[in-house]
């Protein structure tokens, strides 16, 4: 119950974060509204959940989700991260975030040609 807990925290602190500073995203609002309308509604929100628990935390990820991250792709996944990690609260630590996004893609990846 706990980690739960902690990964709906992560995520409200992330998605509260993603909307008090629209403006100041490096891509246009129109833009990530679209990417948030064509990307996030391939996964469930678990899986969201699970996966930015992934990158901005220590969290694990299943391999079911790893499949739902796949079939969203490699672009919508690059691109929502790399817009979240954007954030000036969070820029500091940007390269980690982006490391870590592309070793969950590696992972997911790899888990998902061999099932």
């Amino acid at each position: 119950m706990t980690k739960l807990n902690t990964q709906t925290t992560i995520l409200f602190v992330v998605l509260a974060f993603a909307c008090a500073f629209v403006p100041a995203f490096s891509v246009e609002e129109s833009e990530a509204k679209s990417l948030w309308d064509t990307c996030v509604v391939k996964i469930t929100p678990k899986c969201a959940l699970d996966i930015i628990a992934v990158v901005f935390g220590n969290a694990t990820i299943s391999d079911s989700c790893c499949h739902e991250l796949v079939q969203e792709g490699k672009v919508c996944h690059d691109t929502l991260i790399k817009y979240i990690a954007d954030r000036p609260t969070l820029i500091a630590q940007e390269t980690q975030y982006l490391k870590k996004r592309d070793d969950l893609w590696n992972h997911c990846v790899s888990i998902s040609t061999t099932a």
